[in-house]
């Protein structure tokens, strides 16, 4: 059997032209048809064309005249953003959350479910299916308006095979995703948290002007999705990012990981508790109930998250050693505790040294907060429409 590469070239022409389309009408909302030919270096026919078929998928719409600069007046197009979904799921060691978002990556529907009952994957992925199902049923969207279902998982992912090698603060390893995707008959795309997270906040998030970040998911542990030149590091391993565990001290705590002295048994959220924990009389259970003592000037509350904060700044200066990127993003729940921590962070992190400053590198909280990583799973079945 002989290949035809001529038909493979004008295939893959047409479907880079139709990518490039998409793109510039989603960064633009609103944009001329002779805005697109004369941005992207295209013929008005092929604008023409290519923008008629995605009318006829429903994917794009005229929405008026833009005024006429002589002769007939160019018609403007735009997304229909409600056209096409894309659900997120993100599991974490307590609980399983789901959204659906539209091609705008606004979140149309958000449920949760505590999933410490549950045995195993299979049962979280049960719940999971008639969660799915009940807010396809709750807003009649048809299982054809789904791009896919994005998993954010917080350990070792395979994304091109669907397979989770090993997520040691869930409990879970070696899940095969191909088989849930055959149960639910929707195209199942699977990332690591840290990954979703940095995905999102480079595409619709603080950081989308920039090509080089380092996002830190701070949660029960630490992950890290790392972007270099607009593009994920994942490492010819796919383990790239796990950065909760390079070793930070010769203490003797020992990390699920199996190794002791790592970075996220002193600098995570459950790290802060527990620095309070083991010194205080009346335990708190988690950071809402740390900051709430914080701010009523509760001296080892203030102390703890001075204590903690001398952890965070030696993980975060080795990543900026290591990486020299333009951000250092932080987020998870210990984001949204900015205006107190920004400041004496940048300070410590960024101390005179000819390799950290202030105007190479600068720290940032996420603007996502906790939504980062749930986020960018959901963008995960979008940047296949997209790319």
């Amino acid at each position: 059997m002989m290949l035809n590469i001529d038909n493979i070239h004008t295939k893959s022409i047409k479907q880079s032209n139709r990518s490039k389309i998409l793109n510039l009408v989603y960064k633009n909302r609103d944009i001329t048809k002779q805005e697109i030919a004369k941005v992207l270096n295209l013929s008005i026919p092929t604008v023409i064309s290519n923008v008629n078929l995605l009318i006829e998928e429903g994917i794009l719409e005229e929405s008026g005249v833009a005024a006429s600069t002589g002769g007939r007046k160019p018609v403007i197009v735009r997304l229909v953003k409600d056209s096409k979904y894309s659900f997120g799921v993100d599991i974490s060691p307590d609980e399983t959350r789901i959204i659906l978002t539209n091609l705008y990556a606004e979140i149309k529907a958000d449920v949760a479910f505590n999933h410490l009952g549950l045995k195993n994957i299979n049962d979280i992925m049960g719940r999971v299916e008639v969660k799915i199902n009940d807010i396809l049923d709750k807003h009649k969207i048809p299982k054809e308006s789904i791009l896919g279902i994005g998993f954010s998982l917080p350990g070792i992912v395979n994304e091109e095979l669907l397979y989770l090698e090993n997520a040691p603060n869930i409990g879970i390893k070696d899940v095969n995703f191909s088989v849930f995707q055959k149960r639910l008959g929707i195209k199942i795309y699977i990332e690591n948290d840290g990954n979703t997270a940095a995905l999102a906040e480079s595409v619709i998030g603080i950081a989308k002007s920039k090509s080089n970040l380092v996002y830190l998911q701070i949660t029960e542990g630490i992950g890290a999705g790392i972007v270099i030149n607009g593009h994920l590091y994942r490492g010819q391993n796919k383990k790239a990012g796990e950065i909760g565990h390079m070793r930070i001290s010769d203490e003797g705590l020992i990390c699920n990981c199996g190794r002791t002295g790592c970075w996220e048994l002193y600098a995570s959220e459950k790290a802060l508790l527990r620095i309070y924990n083991d010194r205080a009389d009346s335990k708190v259970q988690d950071l809402e109930g740390l900051f709430e003592k914080y701010f009523e000037s509760d001296k080892l509350a203030k102390d703890s998250v001075n204590r903690y904060l001398d952890h965070l700044v030696i993980g975060i200066q080795n990543i900026i050693l290591a990486f020299a990127p333009e951000y250092v993003i932080i987020g998870g729940k210990i984001s949204c505790y900015e205006d107190v921590l920004l400041e004496p962070l940048t300070k410590r992190v960024l101390q005179e040294s000819i390799f950290l400053d202030r105007y190479n590198t600068q720290i940032i909280f996420s603007r996502l907060k906790q939504n980062a990583s749930i986020l960018g799973s959901a963008l995960l079945p979008l940047k296949e429409l997209f790319k």
